[in-house]
């Protein structure tokens, strides 16, 4: 038995799967992000540990002889948090998470040095790992001077689960302080901030093995003694790893939280001025590139919340036929946005609205909104050598076919939807536990799944949304000189 461990932004969520890589069961446990300031978004990591707890305790009480006989674990997290340690491994503030934007000045300042595109293949973006080191030395400098140690989310539970300080190159690469084509840390862009390597957790690859549970864990979990955990990934990579987007032409559109436009790569291919990520992959040598919008499904459960409706009942309340665009459009930059405007204080709008707009209306608006996101996404990509033949749709939102089809005419691909069955982060950090107990070939067990169904541009709605997206682009210039 195999275990993956996803500390998403919401829950942390424990998927058990056989060697046949079958899923036997999960656990859940709820996360909420704290906000105490526009643009902030925080976590205790103590938070992280509760909730690992729970999930795992519930997956004990319904599947206790499979956890028994797990012998490889494997982790995935959400990306770029600043989770910062003293001398003795104590936190010494709430972790600063990848959806904050409180260090936008930061850094454009660190992007204006030209080393860290140049090393990194990246614009340094607000969500960074680095420049919110940078914001914290200048607006807390008690706290900065007393840093020891900075670990990504993820790699803190592997702290608590292993006692080590250890990361890996797809993690890693988001926090704008490695060489990802070396995949290495960079000491040039650590001093930049007044850091150096001592500070960062050692490196490995995500298959490779990387510590091992915890004895008084084991026992208290019902576990073996000595059970390997693998490197892992961060969430998207360890989404591709699950979905078996790992050999170069591959890709997927995550509805999540946040969105993702994402692409296996073969080889190192930057292009920082299309905002696209430029990442190492969890797979040794292997790297991959991704559009990230800020607010994808985050947009439509904000007008839920506005409503009182369940976001189910409001896409449902749409039909099953794709509908041409109104004239109401929808900016889904809720919280700044990233690919492709590196905009922090950009925030969204509804445009057109007249007495005939209704939910039906903006709901509409607010699903084409991110679908044309995700062609920004597409387009830079485009920009930075990879250019999509199809894409598989994951994510909390794929569930919606009208989301789906809206996102295939804007993109103008075909969706694929996977054959029923968990394939996301927690299924990938699974198969990452696997290859490294196992010393499995990654290619051979990061297989895709079967293709369910096909969801196909609306033809007949092509000119309709090429011109609405056309409007999508013009907005953008128009509310970015009145956002703040």
């Amino acid at each position: 038995m195999y275990l993956g461990l996803d500390l998403g932004t919401s829950g942390v969520k424990a998927l058990l799967i056989d060697a046949d890589q079958k899923v036997i069961g999960s656990g859940h446990g709820a996360l909420d992000a704290k906000r105490p300031h526009p643009g902030w978004s925080e976590q205790d990591p103590a938070d992280w540990i509760r909730a690992t707890e729970q999930a795992i305790v519930e997956l004990k009480a319904t599947h206790p002889r499979e956890l028994a006989a797990v012998s490889g674990i494997g982790l995935s997290g959400q990306m770029h948090g600043a989770t910062l340690l003293d001398a003795s491994g104590n936190v010494l503030r709430p972790c600063i998470l990848w959806n904050d934007t409180r260090s936008h000045i930061e850094a454009a300042t660190l992007d204006a040095d030209p080393r860290f595109r140049r090393i990194t293949g990246n614009i340094v973006f607000p969500g960074f790992t680095a420049p919110k080191l940078a914001w914290v030395k200048a607006n807390e400098p008690a706290v900065f001077a007393r840093v020891a140690k900075v670990l990504l989310p993820k790699d803190y539970l592997r702290l608590w689960l292993t006692g080590e300080y250890i990361s890996e190159m797809s993690d890693a690469a988001g926090t704008a302080w490695l060489d990802v084509a070396g995949r290495r840390w960079a000491s040039e862009l650590l001093a930049a901030t007044d850091l150096d390597e001592r500070h960062m957790p050692q490196l490995v690859e995500g298959t490779e093995r990387a510590g091992q549970l915890r004895g008084e864990l084991a026992a208290k979990w019902g576990m073996e003694q000595g059970i390997v955990i693998a490197g892992g990934a961060g969430d998207n990579a360890a989404s591709a790893a699950g979905m078996g987007t790992v050999r170069p032409g591959a890709a997927f559109v995550s509805l999540g939280t946040s969105g993702v436009l994402f692409a296996a790569n073969g080889a190192y291919l930057p292009n920082p001025e299309s905002a696209v990520h430029t990442f190492c992959h969890a797979l040794p040598n292997t790297w991959h590139q991704m559009g990230v919008i800020l607010s994808a499904t985050d947009s439509l459960n904000w007008l839920s919340n506005i409503t009182g409706r369940d976001a189910a009942l409001l896409t449902g309340e749409l039909g099953d036929e794709l509908r041409a665009p109104s004239s109401v459009s929808f900016q889904p930059y809720l919280s700044g946005e990233r690919t492709p405007h590196n905009d922090a204080a950009i925030r969204g709008s509804f445009t057109g609205l007249g007495h005939e707009a209704g939910r039906v209306e903006l709901t509409q608006a607010v699903l084409e909104g991110v679908a044309f996101a995700f062609r920004d996404s597409l387009e830079a990509l485009a920009k930075a050598g990879t250019r999509l033949e199809r894409v598989t749709a994951i994510g909390g939102g794929s569930r919606s076919r009208y989301w789906l089809k809206a996102i295939a005419t804007a993109l103008c691909v075909p969706v694929d939807i996977p054959a029923a069955g968990d394939f996301g982060a927690a299924f990938g950090a699974a198969r990452l536990g696997l290859i490294a107990a196992e010393g499995a070939d990654p290619f051979a067990i990061c297989t895709p799944p079967s293709t369910a169904d096909t969801v196909e541009p609306v033809a007949d709605l092509a000119a309709a949304y090429s011109q609405a997206y056309a409007r999508h682009c013009a907005l953008y210039p128009a509310i970015e000189g009145v956002s703040s």
